[in-house]
Order: C-alpha cells, then structure tokens, then sequence
C-alpha cells in the first residue's frame, strides 16, 4: 500500500503540469482506482433501521468468531458467525509494541501465526512474566502493528480445518467493531480486555493513558455506550469482559456499558488481585462484584464438576449468581468429541439442551456458531408449535 501511494504521488507530480481540469479529472479517477482496490468500511449501514438483537432467550456468542471452521479472530471468522446467526462476536483483545489495540487471544505469536516463517523476526524472541509464570515466545508487545500485519493466522487445532491457514492477517480492535457495525442485522460485541497486568507493563501510551482508557476510547469512538437494555445499548450491544477484577472496577468509572466477570479453573487465581477460586465464587465476592458487572463468565467444567469425563453433581453458582441478579456466561462449547463429555452421546445438541434448559444459562460462549443457532432455531419452534396446540 505504501509503495502504491509513493507511485501515485510521483505520478500526480509528472502530471501536473498539464493544466488544472486533466489535472483534478486524472486525481478522481485515480481515488476511484483505490476505493475499488481498498474500499473501507461502509458506514452507511450503521444508522439503518436493522433486525434487532434478541432477548427471548440465551445469547450466542461467537467464541473467536466462527473459529470452529477458521482461524479464531480472523475477519473471515467473525464475518461467518454473522452468517450463521451470532448474537454476539467475542474478541480478545491484545496491543503491540506502538499501542495498536488488536484481536488476539495468545500474549505469543508462536502458535497462532506463521511468524516461525519470517526469519527477519528471529531475533524477537524473549521471556516475560505472565501471570506469574515465565514465558518464552515472540510476543505481541515486540512488534508494531505494521508488523504484525504481515503475518498470517493458522487454525489452532490440528483436527479443524486447516485449508484457510496463512491467509488471513491479524485484525485490528477497530477493524472488528466495523465488521459488526456492517452487518445486516444487529450484531453485539463482546470484547475482552486480555491480560491487563501484562500490557500496562510493556506498552506505554501518551499522557499516562493505560490500556484499559484506550480501550474504553475505542469503543466511544464508535458510540458505543448504555447500560444493558436501555435504548443506546440495543441498538449498539456490548458486553465488556476480563478475568482481571480490578480492570473491571476501573473501567466502571469510564462507561456504564455492562461487564462481565471471567471465571478461570478453580486452580487459577486472578491474575490481577491473587484471589482464589473459591474466594471470587463466594456469595460475599459476588455480592461486592455486582455493583461493577451484570454478569459471570466461568468455565463451564467449574459449574459442573467432571470425573473420567462423566458429569458430576453441579454446583449452586448459577443458583447464587441468579440471586445476586448476575448473569452466567459459560465457556466454552466446541463439537469435537474430543471436548465433549460423555454424557452427551456426542451430541452437541444434547450438551446445549442440557445447559440451556437444566441449568439456564444467559448465554454461551461457543466455536460453532451455526450448531448453536440451529439448536436455538429448532427449539424455539418447537416450544411455538406446543404452545400453539
């Protein structure tokens, strides 16, 4: 693209003595080359009246986009959970070195891109911290957004499919928000502010902002605002997510946009506060969390215990958080046999039965999208055709 620009620029300069009206005629001609070659996101499609968000029901949120059939958090992935019928499109968000917000889940580069191809970045390699655990790979906060944008994505599982790896570069925060903003409907975002601790220690911004201000600034940027359910939101949903509590609390102070409090194992602690397990699950901690967030998002194996790959009994979390007027978000729902448990039969339908109507969830982060939708779609017609008779 750069050099591109250098070629016009040249090309303006020869020509321009040649008089005014070839000259400006010659100009517009060429701005209409580049629309076509690099058109920019529409914005015509944001004020137009659009299907709106449901709530009947528990939200779909596309985990990484559609990353069941493409690399996760590519454009092509969130672009297909649209298709399929996406509530929501999650995204977690990482900065590099220059402070470019970006849409990536790994604070490495080694698993997720072909950067292990491009020898001129061979020498980036370190080892940080994170999350108190020392590290070694390249690492987002090593490499500007130019150069990031030269890599490629790979699927993350050897047993998806792997035709789509290479060809898709990483995206930006703003490149996101417009892929929803562009769709057809009314699609929510539901950005995460991905390790915190970590980006505020190694990339710093101007006049002492923080990651968590450059976030919240994004989204204003594109009018994003509302708490849940008010006009604003509706017609513009997002949810805010972190498994960093503190990260929560201060970004309280910068929106009313709702939050959601991200549950890891019950052998992780918060990578911010230390806190463990069982403390952040407490009726006391949710009590003191829901003046900050609407919601939790746990792994799901934390809610129901799992032994040999068999359901145990569940816990009460979702029966406490509903009581302390918290939604449950659940993580994560894949189709492959081989996260699936065996309770299920190897039905993913049977798993969201099981959790949408046993244990009524508010919504569910899954990889596929459409097997989500589809179980949505046919029970919601059933229950209409019950009621009906």
């Amino acid at each position: 693209m750069q050099q591109l620009h250098k070629q016009l620029s040249c090309f303006c300069f020869r020509f321009a003595p040649m008089g005014f009206p070839r000259f400006a005629a010659l100009v517009l001609l060429l701005i209409a080359m580049l629309w076509v070659l690099y058109p920019l996101p529409s914005d015509g499609n944001w004020n137009v009246k659009k299907q709106q968000l449901q709530t009947f029901r528990p939200f779909n949120i596309a985990h990484r986009g559609s990353n069941g059939e493409m690399p996760e958090e590519s454009a092509p992935a969130y672009r297909r959970a649209i298709e399929e019928g996406a509530d929501f499109i999650e995204s977690d968000i990482l900065a590099s070195k220059d402070g470019f917000l970006i849409c990536f889940h790994d604070v490495i580069l080694d698993e997720m891109t072909d950067i292990a191809d491009h020898n001129e970045f061979a020498d980036r390699k370190r080892t940080y911290e994170v999350e108190r655990e020392n590290i070694t790979g390249f690492f987002t906060v090593d490499f500007t957004l130019d150069e990031l944008k030269t890599l490629r994505l790979k699927q993350r599982y050897w047993f998806r499919d792997q035709q789509y790896n290479g060809k898709y570069p990483i995206i930006t925060f703003d490149e996101y928000i417009l892929i929803a903003l562009d769709a057809p409907r009314v699609v929510g975002i539901y950005p995460e502010l991905k390790n915190p601790v970590f980006i505020n220690q190694h990339v710093k911004w101007p006049n002492g902002k923080k990651f968590e201000d450059k976030f919240i600034e994004t989204l204003h940027k594109y009018g994003y605002k509302g708490a849940y359910l008010t006009k604003p939101w509706l017609k513009q949903p997002c949810f805010i997510q972190s498994f960093a509590p503190s990260t929560l609390v201060y970004v309280s102070k910068l929106t009313d946009l709702p939050k959601i409090f991200l549950i890891d194992d019950v052998t992780v602690s918060t990578q911010d506060t230390n806190q463990s397990f069982s403390e952040i699950t407490s009726d006391k901690y949710l009590d003191y969390i829901k003046d900050y967030v609407v919601g939790i998002g746990p792994w799901k194996d934390t809610i129901v215990p799992v032994e040999n790959n068999y359901l145990q009994k569940p816990t009460d979390l979702i029966i406490r958080a509903h009581a302390h007027n918290l939604q449950v978000h659940p993580y994560t729902y894949r189709n492959e046999n081989k996260f699936m448990h065996f309770n299920f039969s190897q039905d993913p339908y049977l798993e969201y039965d099981f959790w949408v109507k046993k244990m009524k969830v508010d919504g569910l982060f899954t990889d596929f999208t459409g097997s989500l939708h589809a179980y949505q779609e046919w029970t919601n017609s059933f229950t209409l055709r019950i009621q009906g008779t």
